[in-house]
């Protein structure tokens, strides 16, 4: 392969115009002959820039509405052609076919129309053809030909060819070309997950994921791992989307557990309270309502505060400055939340690496999305846990039943196990978790630390007997035996929330009849692994 390649002949046929005019202005002052197509050809005219329509080198107009412009021997033999083996060169001249140096190309905005909601002809329409035949034949051939398909690397391109003096190096257009294939990859990727939706096909033969680099990592879960952060183009507020206002750049485990974080809070809407999650390694260790903001984080914050320390902090409404005084009191890592006012942001300014983001906004949990995890020689693919019930999806079991408060405390509890590494069990007591046992092999473990958490915060903040004592309870999956339930009543809990389904229910029932509490079922589990 031939190293420095001059850049004599340039098609251009680009989408986004942004920087087009600069660029081209460039390029010609470079000597660069420039090809164009349509609205790209007219805007360079317009900027006093000569210009060669495609058509003039085809001999053929666009047509079908600009479905057919470039798709033709003169365009595509200019990309491939090998311009140091003499059967292509002699092919060249025979047919009068010009060789094209440098491909800059950006697609139809298929993601855009989609994101939009725009119907599904509309979409089919802004499938590209052309753009990606181009790219892919001009990537193909990087030893002789410069592909450029984003926006970002119009600079790059113009130093490249100043410190070249009109050429490229054979590892610019390498990079060039990778980049290439991957953006071709991940349009194809964009229509082919839209078709499946639209056309009802729940599991596709083939299923195609692509992201957009949104930053390299320091490192992944530990420091021997080498980690980068991808965005997939969805606008749902949250870690991917917010604006960062101080602190250092995040980490791995940083934007996991935020994420972990924003999705628990975004459960609780703000028109019902505010309300603070604490997170820490992806599990809540502090979950709760208050008549404040500043109320639902302390609130959060007393439930276990060993663990909280370092924690992740999610707000369902924006930050102030008095609750901002509060979180500063601790160390923490993150504080993510819809917004932050300016006395947030000062109290915040004196604590350099605490990170502040803000979302504009709270997620949907509603919202059908698709969660992806990789085993060895595959890729599991599930729909986002969204199931979410209310007061008339549950179940009376017990002769007892929950009273008011027990039920508004048996939904929130439900709520936050929702969001707790299975096994699962919370306590809960006036809408804030008292004790959470999350990831144990035994659901009794479970129960017992999650009891034993709550008797720690009764010792730290001096109270007289363990908040537990008439909580209520949820447990994520059904107890397969009545020995979990008798941990959480001995615990002091009056209520249980929990799916049922259990070959043993009827003996889990009576348990709970026995021992005195209130049990409702679901029927909807809530596993996380």
């Amino acid at each position: 392969m031939t190293d420095l390649h001059p850049v004599r002949r340039a098609l251009i046929s680009v989408s986004d115009k942004t920087g087009l005019v600069d660029l081209a202005r460039e390029l010609a002052d470079m000597g660069v002959q420039l090809l164009s197509t349509g609205g790209s050809a007219g805007l360079l005219r317009e900027a006093g820039l000569e210009v060669t329509d495609v058509a003039e080198v085809t001999g053929f107009p666009e047509m079908m509405d600009g479905r057919v412009k470039t798709l033709h021997p003169k365009v595509h033999g200019g990309l491939l052609a090998l311009r140091d083996n003499e059967s292509h060169v002699a092919a060249m001249e025979d047919h009068g076919i010009e060789g094209i140096d440098l491909l800059i190309v950006n697609l139809y905005p298929f993601e855009e129309t989609v994101a939009k909601g725009a119907d599904y002809d509309t979409c089919i329409e802004n499938i590209d053809i052309g753009g990606p035949a181009m790219i892919r034949a001009a990537a193909k051939n990087h030893a002789f030909v410069t592909t450029v398909v984003d926006v970002g690397d119009y600079g790059l391109l113009i130093d490249e060819l100043k410190v070249n003096e009109g050429r490229t190096s054979l590892a610019f257009r390498k990079r060039l070309a990778q980049i290439a294939y991957a953006r071709t990859g991940a349009y194809d990727a964009a229509v082919s997950t839209w078709m499946a939706a639209a056309i009802g096909e729940p599991a596709p033969r083939r299923r195609v994921f692509a992201g957009t680099l949104a930053q390299t990592l320091r490192y992944g879960e530990n420091p021997h791992q080498t980690a980068a952060f991808y965005t997939d183009g969805t606008a749902r507020p949250g870690v991917s989307t917010a604006e960062q206002h101080q602190g250092k750049e995040l980490s791995y485990n940083n934007i996991n557990d935020t994420d972990a974080a924003f999705e628990l809070v975004s459960e609780f809407l703000p028109a019902n309270g505010p309300a603070c999650a604490i997170i820490k390694h992806a599990n809540p260790c502090g979950v709760a309502r208050g008549g404040t903001l500043r109320e639902a984080y302390m609130r959060a914050f007393d439930c276990d505060r060993t663990s909280a320390f370092g924690g992740i902090i999610a707000l369902n409404r924006p930050l102030d400055g008095e609750t901002a005084e509060e979180i500063a009191q601790i160390f923490t890592e993150v504080v993510i939340a819809p917004g932050a006012d300016d006395a947030a942001k000062r109290v915040f300014s004196r604590k350099k690496n605490l990170r502040l983001l803000t979302t504009d906004g709270l997620a949907d949990p509603a919202t059908a999305t698709l969660t992806l995890r990789q085993v060895s020689g595959g890729l599991l693919v599930q729909d986002k846990d969204n199931g979410r019930i209310d007061m008339d999806d549950l179940r009376v079991v017990t002769t007892r039943r929950p009273s008011e408060k027990e039920m508004a405390d048996l939904l929130f509890a439900w709520t936050v196990a929702k969001h707790v590494k299975s096994n699962a069990i919370v306590y809960a007591r006036d809408g804030k978790t008292v004790g959470i046992g999350a990831g144990q092999m035994s659901r009794v473990d479970s129960s017992t630390i999650a009891a034993h958490k709550a008797q720690r915060m009764a010792d730290e903040l001096g109270l007289a007997e363990t908040p537990a004592k008439g909580s209520v309870v949820a447990s994520d999956a059904f107890f397969p035996f009545p020995d979990g339930l008798l941990a959480a009543a001995e615990a002091g809990a009056t209520a249980v929330i929990q799916p049922g389904g259990s070959m043993r229910d009827d003996e889990v029932i009576r348990a709970a009849d026995d021992a005195g509490l209130a049990m409702v079922l679901t029927g909807m589990r809530h596993f996380r692994h």
